[in-house]
């Protein structure tokens, strides 16, 4: 699952910048911006790139409910580091040295925070329900 909370963003937010692309910029007219719907909707590509992110929210929100935040996070944004790898490759983007120092200090800190376990909750909440059942055999 967390697999593919990193891996199914990135070809997600590719397509919708290709879409995008495709449909060029939008004037801020009531013309313009309907025409900019109208091809937003009917875009193939850019409706695979909303099945690339839906898949990315099902399986951010299945990740959350079982793995504490501090690892969840770290865990995902190693997929801007894939996203900056795709769009230089794919979308022709320039990406300049400092911003893959960046990405490079991205994946430095998503394997460091990797090292640790997923699930810190599970002693957490033995402990607050141990707490609680003492304070409720206290309170009778």
């Amino acid at each position: 699952m967390v697999l593919a909370m990193v891996c199914a963003p990135t070809p997600g937010t590719c397509l919708l910048k290709r879409g995008m692309t495709e449909i060029g910029a939008v004037a801020i007219t009531a013309s313009g911006v309907s025409r900019a719907f109208w091809m937003t909707v009917t875009s193939v590509t850019i409706w695979a790139g909303i099945f690339f992110l839906i898949g990315f929210m099902v399986s951010y929100m299945t990740v959350r409910s079982w793995a504490d935040y501090s690892y969840v996070m770290p865990a995902g944004a190693f997929g801007y580091a894939i996203l900056t790898l795709l769009a230089v490759l794919f979308l022709h983007e320039n990406v300049t040295p400092k911003r893959w120092v960046g990405v490079l200090l991205i994946c430095l800190a998503c394997c460091w925070f990797g090292q640790t376990s997923a699930d810190h909750r599970n002693a957490a909440m033995q402990k607050v329900r141990h707490e609680r059942g003492t304070m409720i055999l206290l309170q009778c």
